[in-house]
């Protein structure tokens, strides 16, 4: 627009036209003004990302405005390779907030985030500025857990009990650990009354496990991608479903092990260990000691394994 009141006012000489370019002109130099102000004392850091392949997730940016007397106005977050923004209308001086966005990554892996940008278009919404951060950060992205399990997975891996409660004739309850929601399936003879009419909501026991032997899982993917993902998806399913009613669970890949134990610690590092596993030609796992456990495999049998569950 400026370039045009300027070609029409040379050959004209209309002082109106001179007028109107010299406004649009102080408009634009505002404008970069205003803009660089509101920009210049923001800080930007995300947050951890915790992400599930196919599901959105929630990345959060922690936004500040360091600057003594100046707010900020209008302000965009995300990523540079990426479309998704997160907005912040108003940031007083001194303050901060946290700014999300809802992102869906399609597969499970190792996904690196690199730089931030942070953008305006205040006031007048005639040009946008922008700055860029270097914020490099790992996100690893799970595989679905929510398979359906097949039936013969239930019945191998279901109750074992460990040698000294096979000898004792019964499962031992274990020690008390905590208290947590109710789940179906849970035993209502475990359900904590008082602390259930606190909060309004079923609570029960939770228990080690000690007369469950551990649950060894093992995963051979095998070479096709496709079915190596849904293995995959099924070990992680299998994995969840068990941890989740108690059971101490181990993990044993082609060339990594994880020692079997309960909890959401747990649960966390054998979800990250599928998220890192890269495919393709690889040994079978090791066997678990003692024999059992459940494999799955898109390659075959694996020595020392009951038959393979596959995907």
């Amino acid at each position: 627009m400026a370039v045009g009141l300027g070609l029409a006012a040379l050959p004209t000489g209309n002082n109106l036209l001179y007028l109107l370019l010299g406004a649009v002109l102080g408009l634009i130099g505002l404008s970069g003004v205003l803009s660089e102000a509101v920009l210049r004392g923001v800080q930007v850091e995300r947050e951890p990302v915790r992400a599930v392949a196919g599901r959105p997730a929630r990345v959060g940016y922690r936004v500040r405005n360091v600057h003594r007397r100046w707010p900020s106005y209008v302000l965009e977050i995300g990523e540079r390779d990426h479309p998704a923004r997160a907005f912040v209308a108003y940031l007083a001086p001194g303050t901060a907030t946290v700014a999300t966005l809802v992102r869906t990554w399609p597969r499970r892996g190792v996904v690196r985030l690199e730089e931030l940008v942070v953008a305006t278009a205040f006031p007048f919404g005639l040009f946008v500025k922008e700055l860029r951060f270097r914020a490099p950060q790992e996100v690893l992205v799970w595989p679905r857990y929510d398979r359906p399990l097949p039936r013969d997975a239930a019945a191998v891996a279901g109750h074992r009990p460990t040698p000294t409660a096979a000898r004792a004739g019964r499962a031992t309850r274990g020690e008390f650990r905590a208290l947590r929601d109710y789940r179906p399936g849970d035993d209502v003879r475990d359900v904590h009354w008082r602390s259930t009419a606190r909060r309004g909501r079923p609570v029960v026991r939770e228990y080690d496990p000690e007369g469950e032997a551990p649950l060894w899982l093992g995963l051979w993917p095998g070479p096709d991608p496709e079915r190596a993902e849904a293995a995959i998806e099924l070990a992680a399913s299998l994995a969840v479903h068990w941890l989740t009613r108690g059971r101490a669970v181990g993990l044993r890949l082609p060339h990594r092990t994880l020692p079997p134990a309960p909890g959401e610690a747990q649960r966390t590092a054998l979800l990250d260990a599928l998220a890192r596993l890269e495919l393709g030609a690889s040994p079978p796992p090791p066997p678990p000691p003692g024999g059992g456990g459940l494999l799955v495999s898109t390659a075959g049998p694996a020595p020392g394994w009951p038959a393979p569950l596959a995907p």
